[in-house]
Order: structure tokens, then C-alpha cells, then sequence
């Protein structure tokens, strides 16, 4: 029974020290919280001029396309450092299915390139 004790301390400790930690925020939130609110304090802009329109206004698609852009080759990334440091053990197969996986993230670049979503005209 001790070995299992003593197998689930550093768990128990953990947990411990996140509830502290989250009832700390949580006291602290209240305690630090706007007392005597005036209309500035509150705004929802804080950076010097009020909101000019609606949330749900149009936004550009460009925005989603370079997002876009951004996710794939960090997912990219992502793969090669695994696969780049277990290349001697996968062999051929694996070589060949990452050059797979290159080439159609290749082909999606030169498709968003075309379509001019890196061009800010």
C-alpha cells in the first residue's frame, strides 16, 4: 500500500497546488476587481476611439487565406522534425510518403499563390 502512495504523490501535490493557485486567481480577481467604475474604465476599446461598427461587419478573405497559410506549414513543420530525426528507421516508405505529403502542400502554396492570396494591393 505505501509503494502506491508514494507512486501517486507527486499527482496529488499537483493537484493540490492547482487548486491553491486557481482559488488564489479567483480571490484575487475580486479583490482586485473595479470598485468605483465610471464609463471609461469600463469601455470595451480601451485604445483611444469607440467602436465604428458592427462586430459581424464584412472582413476580408485574405485575412482567412494567409491563416490559412500560416496553419499548414506550421502542421508542416510539425511532421518533419519527427520524421527528419526518425528517417534511418522508416526507410524508403517513409521517405517516399513525406515527399507525398510535400508535394501536395506544394501544390496548395502555388494554388493560393495564383489566386493572389500573398499579394496586400
Amino acid at each position: 500500500m505505501s509503494d502506491l502512495v508514494t507512486d501517486y504523490l507527486p499527482v496529488v501535490v499537483f493537484i493540490g497546488v492547482a487548486l491553491v493557485i486557481g482559488l488564489a486567481l479567483l480571490v484575487s480577481a475580486f479583490v482586485i476587481a473595479i470598485s468605483n467604475p465610471d464609463p471609461e474604465k469600463v469601455a470595451a476599446y480601451e485604445c483611444g476611439f469607440a467602436a465604428f461598427d458592427d462586430a459581424r461587419m464584412k472582413f476580408d478573405v485574405r485575412f482567412y487565406l494567409v491563416a490559412i497559410l500560416f496553419i499548414i506549414f506550421d502542421l508542416e513543420i510539425a511532421f518533419l522534425f519527427p520524421w527528419a530525426v526518425a528517417l534511418g528507421d522508416i526507410g524508403q516508405f517513409g521517405f517516399w510518403s513525406m515527399m507525398v505529403f510535400l508535394l501536395i502542400l506544394t501544390v496548395g502554396y502555388i494554388y493560393e499563390w495564383r489566386k493572389g492570396a500573398l499579394e496586400w494591393n
